[in-house]
């Protein structure tokens, strides 16, 4: 004869869960996926991976060396990396401390200003680019000015290739470490500034080091999203070979004369992002 469960172990199985646990594993063995579900996220599941696939399949895997040494593949590859490591300083240098300010400060405004940031995150790379040319170009609101006063010119340059992929790739940076930020227990500053260290001391010496990984994880982030940058790059910058031509864009271009060529330039791109899916991997796990 089975024991009645007490109010106590009911109250408990209440608070926990236990129920609920039993009656989904009915009969010894997990409630089945309802076919309404499987089917949809079987659907979205090849629709994502189906392209991947494809671009796998289709590669020209003798030809691919010959392919990847050429002096034009080898241009570009070395501007991409050098630009979009270039983007990710300038993110790193503007970003945290823009990250801070909306996460440890209230000032008024505060929501607005977080908007406009991570405007870039939903606005086209081409409006963007557009954007960056009516400030920075030669007749721009700032552009005009720098052009004047110090001879400066962006567009359409190796320069304006970083200007544009930092535009777009700072928001990722900005919101990784405000999330990080916030999350970080705001007493150990408190406790530096009580033992006299200033504001940035302590922003130094104790927050830095506590949101170590969260900027890691930002600047990697931001870094893969300069590395594939395209619409910005060709509205400001252009697309000059061993100038402006970045990955992306010399998919581009390979594309409508060399298909091969551009298959084989997708391929590095795709290593780069499975790379990058590697390294957040444990970060990923870790926060789940």
């Amino acid at each position: 004869m089975t024991p009645e469960p007490d109010a106590s172990d009911a109250e408990a199985d209440t608070l926990t869960g236990g129920p609920r646990r039993r009656r989904v594993r009915a009969g010894g063995r997990p409630a089945g996926v309802p076919l309404p579900l499987l089917l949809p996220a079987l659907v979205g599941l090849a629709f994502l991976l189906l392209p991947l696939i494809a671009l796998l399949l289709r590669a020209p895997w003798r030809s691919l060396p010959d392919q990847l040494t050429s002096t034009e593949v080898w241009q570009a590859l070395q501007l991409s990396l050098l630009s979009a490591t270039a983007a990710t300083g300038v993110s790193l240098v503007l970003g945290v401390p823009l990250a801070w300010l909306l996460a440890r400060t209230d000032f008024p405004g505060r929501g607005l200003v977080r908007a406009l940031v991570t405007l870039p995150l939903v606005l086209p790379p081409v409006v963007g680019g557009v954007a960056l040319l009516l400030a920075l170009g030669r007749n721009g609101v700032v552009g005009q000015w720098l052009d004047a006063w110090f001879g400066i010119t962006l567009p359409f340059t190796t320069a304006g290739v970083v200007v544009a992929e930092a535009f777009v790739a700072m928001p990722f940076l900005v919101i990784s470490v405000e999330g990080t930020l916030r999350a970080a227990d705001p007493r150990y500053e408190e406790a530096a500034a009580t033992l006299g260290a200033s504001r940035f001391t302590a922003f130094r010496r104790v927050t830095l080091p506590l949101i170590a990984p969260g900027i890691a994880a930002g600047a990697v982030l931001a870094w893969a999203r300069a590395l594939g940058e395209f619409g910005a790059t060709i509205t400001f910058a252009g697309n000059f070979p061993g100038r402006t031509q970045t990955m992306p864009l010399a998919v581009y271009l390979a594309l409508q004369n060399d298909p091969e060529a551009a298959i084989a330039l997708s391929l590095v791109l795709l290593t780069v992002s499975i790379a990058v899916l590697a390294g957040l991997r444990d970060r990923w796990m870790t926060a789940s």
